[in-house]
């Protein structure tokens, strides 16, 4: 893998495309992957030339992506917007007690153990914001389902079926609310037409803070490793 000399050392993966027409780069705000795309014929002298001269603009990318932190004892960790501290607990269950958040059992297992607890949260929340939104809207959806996606909060498709991050339950729950609000709104539009914003407004009339909030602070939530 080609690496950029420096302090520290950029590694550039060299992706081949034969739609490519030109050099292009792109740095993950999720990983802090740097990719360089080349036309399918180029040399990679030219590439690699193209990257050095592009070097100021990589390192000032990077400096924006979000670090990472493995959770686990003593994490400070935002569920539904509060900062609480991951403690050991006593007992069967992950439970919340004012500003911590208490895992029992080995601390190894302490990140499986609060990402089921959340998983289980976010689905409890987003079961709630959906099915009161979808009777508002006079429509219902086919089934809900969580993953761990990197590229989108939330979709709909056109048979119903709805799905979310479940990283969703990090952040404040006006910004959930919102993502709900805007998934069952497809149900109705499947588009991001005027019609369709005019049902997110009717759904939840003040969304646009959260949204912003959302779009300036959402990358962060992927920052949190829970051993995977």
């Amino acid at each position: 893998m080609p690496v950029l000399p420096g302090s520290p050392p950029v590694e550039v993966t060299l992706r081949r495309s034969a739609q490519a027409r030109r050099f292009s780069l792109r740095v993950s705000r999720l990983d802090g992957r740097v990719t360089l795309t080349v036309p399918a014929r180029a040399r990679e002298a030219e590439a690699l030339a193209f990257a050095r001269d592009q070097e100021g603009w990589i390192r000032r990318a990077l400096l924006d992506v979000p670090r990472t932190a493995s959770v686990g004892l003593d994490t400070l960790l935002p569920v539904e917007g509060r900062q609480l501290l991951v403690r050991p607990g006593s007992g069967r269950c992950v439970r919340i007690e004012d500003d911590s958040l208490l895992v029992p059992g080995d601390p190894a297992l302490a990140p499986v153990r609060l990402a089921a607890f959340l998983k289980a949260l976010a689905r409890e929340r987003l079961a709630a914001a959906c099915d009161h939104h979808a009777r508002t809207l006079g429509r219902s959806y086919a089934r809900l389902t969580l993953r761990d996606t990197r590229s989108r909060w939330g979709s709909c498709t056109h048979d119903g079926c709805l799905m979310f991050s479940w990283r969703l339950i990090l952040a404040p729950p006006p910004v959930l609310d919102y993502v709900a609000a805007h998934e069952v709104a497809h149900l109705a539009q499947m588009n991001h037409s005027p019609a369709f914003w005019a049902e997110v407004s009717r759904l939840m009339p003040d969304y646009a803070p959260h949204r912003l909030w959302l779009r300036r602070h959402g990358q962060a939530l992927h920052g949190f490793r829970f051993g995977d």
